[in-house]
């Protein structure tokens, strides 16, 4: 479908890559990943033709289309969902303004037996019929039978597109590439700003999908169940193997221990001639000797070992004054867009030193109340700070609040202060913008490298109340990792919104969970919250809820063969559950190990297969138990 040679890029005489060379055929869903700002963003737009090539070929098989999912969508303000869904059917909507222009005239002209009239007939004929044979009549109802399974309700399909939410719009795009019909689709980090139903869904569709897919994430969970081919690009060459993302980390490890072991071994082995030649050369009878291992030296062609780009950032988030005990008090507090509750008398205490994490669907109010803590939004209710509270605030859409036209150096420098003003420099470094990276406009960098620039600036003002939305969308797996030791090690109180486990755990010492506009506490860590939901992660939570309510029946006399019957179903119930809690103690400390680590973890032989099978396993109980339960309550 498309065979990409000799590709190169390059930004300022450097090379974002050099002469890489893959293909990518029907059924692939490759995960592209690598650090921030190594150039998987940039690949994309080059196979979408949205940015030149400077050399290499990039072809293409005759009548291919190409869908692609952008990190940044950027809406028309004033359409409708169903206006903007309808923007996928291009030809269909140019024909439909064919067909009005012909009708118009045909309705302002009385020249029925001239030629011209006659011709506007053909015409008309002509584009009706290439209207139906692309399914002019049909695209409306599909559109909505797309939006609905995609979560929107029809109440919903007249609504302004600015009125959604980050996850809903982007929900309107995957819409409009599933209804292109497209052969390939790049997606460039499409489960940011998504919630676990819609991530759940978009796996089933990735899954069922034959054509060709290309997928740039951090979500280590997503591209293991999507993905069946790694493409890492790393210090400018790709690595690319057959693999989903975490077998692939163990693979390439194994191979490049193995280069290690076949570089010592060849070392020794020049060492040594290397030795004989000294030896001989002195010796005028060995000379001849001498000269031959020279020439098997020259003929040796040198193993290399795969350089690992173990580069990261440095963050430690500076703390200012001790507030009061109290940080954050709320009592009856709402919240409303137009006629839309999103939070209906919701009370809250946050208390000086406490970690507490947001958990939830999209719109269930999570960020609303960030942003009503950090004083972005009006409110009903009593909402009241500590003393001395001084709060930092990282925004989900932390890059809309950087000036694209300023450099990196100057967004700095203009958010310091004679204090601090000197060492800029040195915080950029420690973010890894070194050398002439820092006069970069904010325009051309990455999302994650803006989400580091959004991280550095910061530590330009000290803070004791830290609140972060989201703040793991676009960072590379590395930064996610370093970002949580900088949240372990703040000494501050910390307010997390997160749809990540993986960067949670261990993290907060409260969970409030957002559902139906109101908030429950959950007095633990997000282990400790999905235990007592009884699930093994966000992603059970989901598909509990998607599952259709049971109506209640309506009660019975139970016969000596029900009894029966019940009695032998109870047991095969409470044996399931001793299965289910077994399985969840040891999921639990696998998790843990991975977390405390990780790298010992991986290199056990065929851990991620054990580890996938025993999820699996746990999801097959969880199913079987569920329906065991209705079946034992449709007999009681």
């Amino acid at each position: 479908m498309l065979n990409i040679h000799n590709l190169s890029v390059s930004f300022g005489g450097e090379y974002l890559f050099e002469e890489i060379s893959f293909r990518l055929n029907a059924g692939n869903r490759v995960g592209l990943v690598g650090k921030n700002g190594a150039g998987k963003s940039t690949l994309l737009k080059l196979l979408a033709k949205q940015m030149p090539i400077d050399s290499g070929t990039i072809a293409v098989e005759k009548d291919i289309k190409i869908g692609f999912l952008r990190q940044d969508i950027d809406f028309e303000l004033g359409r409708t969902v169903l206006e903007e869904a309808y923007q996928a059917f291009e030809e269909l909507k140019v024909l439909e303004a064919k067909m009005d222009e012909i009708n118009y005239q045909l309705a302002e002209r009385t020249d029925y037996e001239s030629e011209g009239y006659n011709q506007l007939i053909i015409d008309l004929s002509d584009v009706t019929s290439h209207y139906e044979i692309l399914g002019g009549y049909n695209y409306q109802g599909e559109t909505e039978k797309i939006l609905q399974g995609l979560g929107f309700k029809r109440a919903d399909f007249d609504k302004k597109t600015e009125t959604f939410s980050g996850g809903w719009r982007m929900r309107i795009e995957l819409a409009k590439l599933l209804l292109q019909n497209n052969d390939v689709l790049l997606l460039d980090e499409p489960t940011n700003h998504l919630d676990i139903e819609s991530i759940i869904w978009f796996e089933q569709f990735l899954n069922n999908y034959t054509g060709a897919v290309m997928i740039v994430s951090h979500d280590k969970m997503f591209l293991d169940n999507v993905t069946n081919r790694t493409i890492e690009i790393s210090l400018g060459r790709i690595y690319d193997y057959n693999k989903p993302y975490s077998k692939y980390l163990v693979l390439r490890e194994e191979i490049r221990q193995q280069q290690l072991s076949a570089q010592k071994n060849q070392d020794r082995e020049i060492q040594q001639a290397e030795r004989l030649i000294e030896k001989f050369r002195a010796k005028s009878t060995k000379a001849s000797m001498a000269q031959s291992l020279i020439k098997k030296l020259d003929k040796i062609e040198r193993i290399e070992v795969d350089e690992d780009d173990n580069s990261v950032m440095s963050l430690r988030f500076p703390i200012s004054v001790t507030p009061g005990k109290v940080v954050v008090e709320m009592e009856n507090l709402s919240k409303s867009y137009g006629e839309k509750k999103v939070l209906e008398n919701v009370d809250l205490l946050v208390e000086r030193d406490s970690k507490t994490a947001f958990v939830g669907q999209n719109g269930q109010g999570k960020s609303t109340l960030a942003k009503i803590i950090v004083g972005e939004l009006e409110h009903k209710g009593h909402l009241k700070l500590g003393h001395n509270v001084q709060i930092g605030y990282f925004a989900q859409n932390q890059a809309e609040y950087l000036d694209g036209d300023k450099t990196i150096l100057d967004t700095m420098i203009d958010a310091a202060n004679e204090s601090n003003r000197s060492k800029v420099r040195d915080i950029l470094g420690s973010f890894l913008f070194r050398g002439d990276d820092v006069e970069k406009y904010v325009k051309v960098l990455s999302g994650g490298e803006r989400n580091r620039l959004a991280l550095a600036k910061m530590l330009l003002q000290p803070f004791n109340v830290l609140v972060m939305d989201e703040p793991t969308n676009h960072l590379d797996i590395k930064s996610k990792n370093v970002l949580k030791q900088a949240c372990l090690n703040f000494e501050g109180t910390l307010i997390l919104v997160s749809h990540d486990r993986d960067f949670l755990q261990g993290l907060t010492n409260k969970v409030y969970e957002f559902k139906d506009k109101r908030i429950k506490e959950y007095l633990g860590d997000i282990d400790f919250y999905l235990e007592q939901r009884k699930v093994n992660d966000f992603r059970s939570i989901e598909k509990r809820e998607e599952k259709k309510e049971v109506k209640p029946m309506e009660r019975k006399n139970t016969s000596f063969d029900d009894q029966k019957q019940l009695k032998s179903l109870k047991n095969q119930l409470s044996g399931l559950e001793s299965k289910i809690s077994a399985l969840e103690k040891e999921i639990k400390k696998i998790d843990h190990e991975l977390l405390m680590n990780y790298d010992a973890t991986i290199a056990k032989p065929n851990f991620f297969d054990e580890y996938q099978a025993k999820k699996a396993k746990l999801e097959k109980h969880m199913d079987k138990w569920e329906s065991l339960t209705l079946e034992i309550e449709s007999i009681q």
